[in-house]
């Protein structure tokens, strides 16, 4: 069983102003798969507070998923604080998330999610829509533990032609 944290970024709920519907969510879809999840947080859309939890979450989990700030607004500042912090980038989890998104809204060619490595930790944007969050999520859930087996030197399947 992997570790993982949820980080909501989101100016109105961090006010109390609404309600946090995606990281709430994308915390019980992880511990459906078995992951245990060992904190959620929440943040404004300011990129050094974004920074910051990023690596503070990054340092207790195998898995920290991000929830908002992935969009075309200005304060969208979230894939730029998840680029800052990682070591290194792993493109093919948005891209994978953005396929399957587009299979149900074009609109999903607009996310500008990000997955990358800090460290021993595995940062994957999700965006803050909890339709969309599920949508995206489950989308690369099913790959991620044998990603963070290879992260955490663990066993991994093996794949032989």
């Amino acid at each position: 069983m992997y570790t993982a944290a949820v980080l909501t970024v989101s100016d109105r709920s961090f006010r109390g102003e609404r309600p946090d519907g995606a990281g709430p969510l994308a915390a019980s879809l992880l511990e459906a798969a078995g992951y245990h999840v060992l904190e959620t947080a929440l943040v404004p859309d300011e990129q050094p507070d974004i920074e910051a939890a990023l690596i503070r979450l990054s340092g207790l989990a195998a898995l920290v998923i991000t929830t908002g700030g992935t969009g075309f607004s200005p304060r969208d500042v979230t894939p730029e604080a998840t680029l800052a912090v990682c070591e290194r980038m792993v493109p093919g989890i948005p891209e994978a998330m953005r396929a399957a998104s587009l299979a149900v809204t074009p609109r999903a060619m607009l996310s500008r999610a990000a997955a990358g490595i800090r460290g021993r930790s595995l940062i994957i944007n999700l965006p803050g829509s909890p339709k969309a969050a599920k949508e995206n999520l489950e989308a690369v859930l099913p790959t991620l533990e044998h990603g963070l087996s290879m992260l955490l030197g663990g066993p991994t399947d093996c794949y032989v032609p």
